[in-house]
């Protein structure tokens, strides 16, 4: 996909963070976007900053785990647009330093409900009507952690690695059609995901994610900029900072030994 004007485009978690940085790129590239959040206020603030320029917005506030909205989002963005050409699942949320013993069944199901099964129904929604154009892009974001398994992030780092097993075997199904798939795998990136993430233990629980991301400054505009021209070259598999690149490296050439060595880099910031 050489450019995105006229294309339209589905973000989820567009409300902050990627998903609103990516929004406002593809706005500024000419592309109409379908833009869905959580949280009522962050969306219409993406929605107001795209529409500033002339940009088509059509958004919707829904829990991206439920099903039966997802794929009435789905109808009705089609509806409204008559077409989709790129589909970005970015929605996702974390809890805070808890092992897996500690951790409920009801927290698993929460962070999986968003960061996998939203996914998941974000790419069996749209996927037929991607299927339908001359050229389309499904994207969905997993992260470091869906590269390295890390202590006390079992329930996060399973929905990530989840969701990159997904794209990968979906990337080989699709090969050789007018869909090109990618997995995103972004580092330490200045998002609300901490802020936000959920906790049950009192105050002294800090997010591990919170303390791991103080080695890192990477914006969001910059994790867009290298998404969508990762895109553009159809890069299947995209790495978004140097620690994603290590990460990647080590768990590579220490395939025994990598869970080790992350987890040492971690606990110095947790």
């Amino acid at each position: 996909m050489k450019k995105f004007k006229d294309k339209v485009a589905v973000i989820t978690g567009a409300g902050s963070g990627i998903g609103r940085a990516l929004a406002l790129q593809l706005a500024k590239e000419g592309a109409s976007l379908a833009l869905n959040d959580f949280n009522k206020e962050r969306l219409e603030e993406t929605v107001n900053l795209c529409e500033r320029n002339g940009t088509k917005v059509f958004s919707k506030v829904f829990d991206v785990s439920k099903k039966e909205d997802f794929y009435a989002f789905a109808d009705e963005v089609v509806d409204h647009f008559k077409k989709v050409d790129i589909v970005i699942n970015n929605a996702g949320v974390a809890l805070g330093k808890y092992s897996v013993l500690e951790s409920t069944i009801e927290d698993f199901e929460w962070v999986m409900g968003i960061n996998y099964w939203g996914v998941l129904y974000g790419t069996k929604a749209f996927l037929p009507h991607l299927l339908k154009e001359k050229e389309a892009a499904l994207i969905n974001i997993s992260s470091l952690f869906g590269i390295t398994g890390v202590a006390y992030q079992g329930a996060y780092c399973s929905s990530k690695f989840a969701v990159r097993g997904l794209t990968e075997s979906l990337k080989s199904e699709l090969d050789g059609t007018n869909v090109s798939v990618h997995v995103v795998h972004p580092g330490g990136i200045k998002t609300n995901i901490a802020k936000d993430s959920k906790n049950h233990q009192g105050d002294d629980q800090t997010f591990d994610i919170q303390q791991f991301e103080k080695m890192f400054r990477h914006t969001p505009e910059k994790a867009a900029e290298i998404i969508l021209s990762a895109v553009k070259k159809k890069q299947s598999r995209i790495l978004i900072g140097e620690e994603a690149y290590l990460g990647d490296f080590v768990a590579r050439i220490t395939p025994t030994y990598y869970t080790k060595l992350v987890n040492m880099m971690v606990s110095r910031f947790s």
